[in-house]
């Protein structure tokens, strides 16, 4: 009996022996594997992203699927400060540009004197114009100042646009000139030249009308400067609506603003100075408009409101007004381009552009193999034109926008000049909802610049986190809150669905081919950087 039971107890403890070998054995050390190569972020470990010459990859928190609060902790540590500052006094933010030559700005200071000089000559002429009309007919004409300032900072804005940027880094007139934007007098107010140019050209048969539901103005500062004046049409919590079309969304003045600092963040550089000002329409508006089709759509409303609307046929309706309260209505005002006759700027199709109809599809929407054909057309065939254009789609993707149907370009930088992200008052209309399909530059040509990715990867960690450089720069504007906080917190989430579309391009193509050298040079190595904030 006894012998029986020794020889079960032998045979069970075989069995157990040979099982814990053969099959839990392995197990465990498969997931010791798994666990020693896993992503503290609990993201799964293929999608980590290539190292760059040791700047450290950021850990990525899945903000995709689950609020900022609920996102895993990391080993960096915010310890307080301006996030802002210390961002662009990071390494990647004091990149050092190839010296420029006379030919690679695209003014000097003669010729734009001189355009200068014309502008006062041709407004003294006006000016004695008025005067004199005025004294014939007995009206009292309100006195305007204009001054003639040199050193005006919409000029120095203008002296530093170059083939690469449209400011520098540092330059203090772009700061001048957000001030100056905000405060100063204005001294007339215009249709712009292109809502002039459709004046009875509007068909209202067309399904997409040629200037949207554009209301906007010119306005005349005292120093001769310009500023482009879109007013608020739709309050900050709204949403567009699902139903509607990307071409007929509501032009938000806010997404103006926000786009000029998202751009500055983001060190591309391409959108003109925009701030916020709250605009009294008659007293700073009505009073100062001297073009009689302009003043004839300003207008009075039962709630005794001071109203104006587009002059253009298909929204020349009071149902399409916008209304001060009474007077005071706040917009957002964009610093000018240089003028056409000094600058001239190219309009070029976007070969990744929407179907602006109710049904249609352009080919890069079925054809996934559509960056083939467009790499080999000029100007996309070499030099930057098509880097640059994936730059604008993931600026695009950062605030919604899907409206990009042209870009435009300063002609005497020919090919290898900077494009010009302007007009991106559609953005920033859905919080809750993100395009991919806006990716489609990206996720189809698998080409990034090094020095976008790596500001990317720098905004995607949490002492640099994009949302609260975001919150902060934009908490400098007088209409603050710019953005809700769910418009910041999609950032966040939109700067990872980026990094992770390069993910899958490296994964497929190896980093090599994919993240392509630009012409900057780091005047601190990234080593050098990483090794000195882990230090702190």
């Amino acid at each position: 009996m006894r012998r029986d039971r020794f020889l079960l107890a032998a045979t069970l403890a075989a069995l157990f022996s040979a099982d814990f070998y053969f099959i839990l054995l392995p197990k465990l050390q498969s997931r010791r594997h798994r666990a020693a190569n896993s992503c503290s972020c609990s993201l799964d470990s293929n999608l980590s992203l290539p190292r760059l010459e040791t700047l450290a990859t950021p850990h990525l928190s899945n903000w995709t699927h689950a609020p900022l609060s609920s996102a895993a902790t990391t080993p960096e540590v915010d310890d307080g400060g301006s996030k802002l500052q210390r961002l662009f006094s990071h390494p990647l933010y004091n990149i050092q540009t190839p010296e420029l030559k006379p030919e690679e700005k695209l003014l000097q200071v003669k010729q734009l004197m001189e355009y200068y000089r014309r502008k006062v000559s041709h407004w003294e002429r006006r000016k004695k114009l008025f005067e004199e009309a005025a004294t014939l007919t007995n009206m009292s004409l309100m006195e305007q100042k204009m001054s003639y300032d040199p050193n005006a900072s919409w000029l120095r804005f203008h002296l530093g646009i170059n083939r690469y940027a449209l400011y520098t880094r540092d330059d203090p007139a772009i700061l001048q000139l957000l001030t100056d934007m905000q405060n100063m007098t204005i001294v007339g107010a215009d249709y712009t030249q292109d809502e002039k140019a459709l004046k009875g050209a509007c068909d209202c048969t067309q399904v997409v009308k040629p200037s949207g539901h554009h209301l906007k103005l010119a306005l005349k500062m005292s120093n001769f400067g310009k500023a482009m004046f879109k007013p608020m049409r739709q309050q900050r919590d709204e949403e567009t609506p699902g139903d509607f079309f990307y071409f007929v969304d509501f032009q938000r003045h806010n997404a103006e603003i926000a786009a000029f600092h998202l751009d500055r963040i983001l060190d591309f550089r391409r959108v003109p100075p925009v701030a916020g000002r709250r605009v009294n329409v008659s007293g700073e508006v009505l009073h100062v408009a001297h073009n009689e089709d302009l003043r004839a759509v300003f207008f009075t409303s039962p709630a005794n409101n001071t109203c104006f609307f587009a002059k253009c046929l298909y929204v020349c309706k009071t149902e399409y007004a916008v209304c001060g309260g009474p007077d005071l209505l706040e917009g957002s005002l964009s610093a000018y381009l240089p003028g056409l006759t000094v600058a001239p700027r190219l309009s070029i199709p976007n070969p990744w552009k929407r179907s602006y109809t109710f049904s249609g599809r352009e080919e890069w929407e079925v054809n996934p193999f559509y960056c083939d054909s467009v790499k080999q057309a000029y100007p996309y065939n070499s030099g930057n034109r098509l880097l640059n254009i994936i730059d604008m789609s993931i600026f695009d993707f950062l605030i919604g926008n899907m409206d990009r149907h042209h870009y435009e370009i300063f002609t005497k930088f020919g090919d290898e000049g900077l494009l010009l992200h302007l007009d991106n008052a559609r953005g920033f209309g859905k919080h809750s909802h993100d395009e991919m399909s806006i990716l489609a530059p990206l996720s189809q040509c698998c080409m990034i610049k090094r020095s976008t990715l790596l500001r990317l990867q720098l905004l995607a960690r949490p002492r640099f986190r994009l949302s609260d450089v975001m919150r902060e720069s934009l908490d400098g504007d007088p209409l603050r809150p710019v953005l809700t906080e769910p418009h910041l917190l999609a950032l966040d989430r939109r700067l990872q669905k980026v990094l992770r579309v390069v993910q899958r391009c490296v994964r497929r193509l190896g980093q090599d081919q994919v993240i392509t050298k630009d012409f900057t040079k780091p005047s601190e190595t990234p080593q050098r950087a990483t090794q000195r904030e882990d230090n702190r």
